[in-house]
């Protein structure tokens, strides 16, 4: 099956960018996955081609239209119906790994791209749209964050990867950050590869990677730990809790 990804944007001159080269670029002549870009303003009725308006209440910059928006919006789901639409905004809730496997194990996605202001609330509650954040920053616009979903989708793809198992062995896969890595050669600048690392015991070597994501996870990032903990919680209880009900 072959991932369709969508793009409504102002700007398709963005893509596919950086994702026409290395593994993504390859996959994308291979036909693992294909890419069609859909210029928001096409749908625009005036003559001027007009996609945006002054905020509701006043306020600086400008709101993309929601008739705008959900003509292009339909228009994607007419030509992939299956394919979940995500909209790109510092609002929504942030972007996760498990997120990111779910979207590649499915028939593709469709991505609406903000700028200005964003979009008019009323066509993201109409349409059902996802609004997704990839993390707690403001860009000049969605198509730099849809770029990074993407190539986040792309990659975990069958036959992108040469290594299957390297798309298991990474940060976040297992609710932590990955453990250091390192390579020849073994002394540099006065520092060497750990030794656990070049005793070619397996077992030591895991246990090792195991302690150092765990010690990093809790150090650099107590918010991931601490889920990570009470995810190994419920897991040993048995007892499941959807973060909808919180509110989240």
């Amino acid at each position: 099956m072959t991932f369709a990804a969508t793009i409504l944007t102002l700007y398709p001159q963005m893509f596919p960018g950086p994702l026409g080269i290395s593994l993504a670029g390859r996959a994308l002549q291979e036909g693992i996955w294909t890419l069609e870009t859909v210029q928001i303003r096409d749908f625009a009725t005036d003559k001027h081609r007009t996609v945006d308006d002054t905020p509701a209440g006043g306020g600086a910059g400008m709101v993309l239209k929601p008739d705008i928006l959900a003509s292009a919006i339909d228009h994607a789901r007419e030509r992939h119906p299956d394919c979940p639409v995500l909209a790109m905004t510092p609002r929504g809730r942030p972007i996760t790994q498990a997120r990111i496997r779910e979207l590649s194990g499915g028939p593709g996605v469709t991505i609406l791209c903000g700028r200005f202001e964003g979009f008019d609330e009323r066509v993201l509650e109409a349409r059902n749209v996802e609004q997704v954040s990839l993390a707690d920053i403001v860009l000049s616009g969605g198509e730099p964050a849809a770029l990074a979903i993407l190539d986040a989708c792309i990659r975990l793809l069958p036959g992108v990867m040469g290594a299957p198992q390297s798309g298991a062995e990474e940060s976040f896969e297992e609710g932590l950050l990955e453990h250091p890595h390192y390579t020849r050669p073994v002394m540099w600048e006065g520092r060497t590869i750990p030794e656990v690392l070049r005793s070619g015991d397996h077992a030591k070597i895991a246990a090792w990677r195991k302690a150092r994501a765990d010690e990093d996870t809790r150090s650099r990032r107590p918010d991931l730990w601490e889920r990570h903990r009470g995810v190994r919680a419920q897991s040993a209880s048995g007892v499941q809790h959807d973060d909808r009900d919180q509110g989240q």
